[in-house]
């Protein structure tokens, strides 16, 4: 899943760890994923620390925050995977690029044609879409303008739900089976 507008709410450059708000359902719908037994991993494009806004340590001191918010509700993240690169930097680990969920596969023995993708970006769909997982729209964050903006694109999201939280009932009823 993403990370900005997906579990936490949408600030731009996250160039301070105080600007970090999860939402309130973030820690209940992980804690669903890891109760079925399921694989938690947030996947994040972070360009700020490339251009210079931030550095790494900023967003370590996020998960941080992230982190201790899904324990309180004793949920966790199996994995997380954050590309720093800035957009034009060609790396293959920048979504839509397939690098950071191909990891995962690496790393966790994770099979992403039965996986999913969620995140508030039509770049999360097109990055589901490249290794076989479904893509799913959540309509915080940017959810709503993405899918104002591309209405006739060509990578269009499996499920579009209002946020995280359904989109983890969705997963788990059979919804996307």
């Amino acid at each position: 899943m993403d990370r900005d507008g997906t579990v936490s709410e949408e600030v731009g450059y996250m160039y301070h760890a105080g600007l970090y708000k999860v939402f309130s359902w973030t820690g209940p719908a992980i804690r669903k994923i890891n109760d079925s037994g399921m694989r938690t991993v947030l996947i994040t494009n972070q360009s700020g620390v490339g251009r210079g806004y931030f550095d790494e340590t900023s967003i370590e001191e996020v998960h941080r925050i992230l982190h201790a918010e899904l324990a309180a509700h004793g949920a966790k993240l199996d994995a997380v995977y954050v590309c720093v690169h800035r957009p034009e930097s060609g790396c293959d680990c920048r979504k839509p690029n397939p690098g950071m969920l191909l990891q995962a596969q690496r790393d966790l023995d994770i099979d992403l044609t039965q996986s999913f993708v969620i995140g508030d970006k039509y770049v999360d769909v097109e990055t589901a879409h490249n290794v076989g997982a479904k893509g799913i729209l959540v309509l915080t964050g940017f959810g709503e303008k993405e899918l104002e903006k591309h209405p006739g694109s060509a990578q269009q999201p499996d499920l579009v739900v209002q946020n995280l939280m359904e989109a983890v009932d969705s997963i788990l009823s059979g919804v996307l089976a």
